[in-house]
């Protein structure tokens, strides 16, 4: 007589799983939810912030940062898209085509100076950053608007020298 075996799922013993932060240990509908004070249909952004309360000066120099990268060939304008206006995308892409921050080599690399930011009402940023490539200075300016209902932070306007 053959044995015949059987391939089988290997399965754990159900264990209930009591939630971190749930004193009653039901599990939580939503990630967010499990701890206490956390409304996950608030309209929090990424890691249970608002987006409306974002720093603008934070905001500003990361968006110039991604710019720069974008405008020297060392990021994809796409990954930008999401974040501009159809405006925006369209100066944005002109500039890039138009080769508004050439490096002038290989070893250049770009070198952010300050950004410089200013708030004309509460839901913009108007922003401005010397970039050095080597021996050669810009300057790059945007906008950045809220828009939406969810308050999303959109560039509106990208200008480079």
């Amino acid at each position: 007589m053959t044995a015949h075996l059987t391939a089988r799922p290997h399965r754990r013993p159900h264990t209930p799983d009591t939630g971190a932060c749930d004193p009653a240990g039901r599990r939580p509908r939503h990630p967010r939810a499990a701890c206490p004070g956390a409304d996950p249909a608030a309209g929090q952004g990424r890691r249970g912030q608002d987006p409306r309360s974002h720093d603008p000066r934070a905001l500003a120099a990361r968006f110039a940062h991604q710019l720069v990268e974008v405008l020297t060939g060392a990021r994809p304008s796409g990954q930008l898209m999401r974040h501009t206006s159809l405006d925006g995308y369209g100066q944005l892409a002109s500039l890039v085509r138009a080769g508004a921050l050439r490096r002038g080599g290989v070893a250049d690399r770009p070198r952010l100076g300050p950004v410089h930011d200013r708030s004309p009402s509460p839901d913009a940023v108007e922003a401005c950053v010397r970039v050095d490539l080597g021996r050669r200075h810009h300057m790059v300016a945007f906008r950045l608007e809220q828009r939406g209902p969810a308050g999303q932070w959109q560039c509106t306007a990208v200008e480079a020298r």
